[in-house]
């Protein structure tokens, strides 16, 4: 075996996927849960999507279940995500479903990429672009390596006709974008509101209902809705946050289907 040849190879092959995915339909912007959900719709629709993820694995807060205790709960109305990814679950009482955190990820990280979703890791999002009509249309991008070691590197762009923000309680997207243009996103404030204290079964349903663009051009799911708009955080139950990419899956897509010629 030829080490350069090895190396070749990664090199071309990585770069050859980059220069694709410069130009997306969905850019979706953490690698959680509600983002391979969502990256696994869309991709599931013909829609070209990737995720963008900063940290070398993918995820986000699902692996360590509660308090490092690798199990979740899922409720009666996200079970058949569940089913549809073939992760096994166990009745604990009636409407509470209990399954392995590693085996969710490791499910939900495979049918995504499977479904035709492209995973970046280790690149994290600086900035946003905007352009007409005051629109969100694209990412900017650089190695999370770089940050880390506060190197002055300029960063690279990538164009999307939607942008989602599936950064958990962070809701870095939408932060960027209040912090670059003021208070102008689709809340009370026209600001990031910040999550509310824990109240699962209030947190659940506002995680799904809350679901919207944000911004014209930029939608959010999972936690990062619920940093956005105030609602309560809800713990280790994963029910809202698998149907929150659901949902936001179909909205962008009949976005795209309406005025902005997706690839379906």
């Amino acid at each position: 075996m030829d080490e350069v040849i090895i190396s070749k190879a990664i090199t071309e092959s990585y770069t050859k996927e980059l220069l694709d995915y410069m130009e997306v339909d969905v850019a979706i912007v953490g690698g959680g849960p509600s983002g391979l959900a969502a990256g696994y719709y869309l991709a599931k629709k013909g829609i070209k999507t990737a995720i963008y993820e900063r940290k070398l694995s993918i995820g986000g807060g699902m692996w360590g279940g509660g308090m490092m205790f690798n199990k979740i709960v899922v409720q009666d109305e996200a079970k058949h995500i569940l089913d549809e990814f073939e992760v096994d679950t166990t009745e604990y009482q009636q409407g509470y479903y209990v399954a392995d955190s590693v085996e969710t990820v490791s499910s939900l990280c495979y049918r995504c990429t499977k479904a035709g979703t492209r995973i970046f890791n280790l690149l994290s999002v600086e900035d946003v672009m905007i352009r007409e009509n005051d629109m969100v249309t694209g990412l900017v991008i650089n190695w999370s390596a770089v940050s880390l070691a506060n190197l002055h590197v300029d960063p690279l762009v990538i164009k999307a006709k939607l942008v989602i923000d599936a950064t958990g309680h962070a809701a870095e997207v939408c932060r960027i974008v209040t912090r670059k243009i003021g208070n102008k996103l689709a809340t009370t404030t026209g600001d990031v509101i910040g999550e509310k204290p824990m109240w699962a079964e209030v947190g659940e349903k506002e995680l799904v209902a809350g679901v919207k663009e944000v911004y014209p051009g930029l939608l959010a799911t999972g936690m990062a809705i619920n940093a956005v708009f105030g609602f309560p955080r809800m713990g280790p139950i994963f029910g809202g946050m698998l149907l929150s990419g659901k949902h936001v899956a179909e909205m962008s897509a009949d976005l795209l289907s309406d005025n902005r010629g997706g690839n379906e």
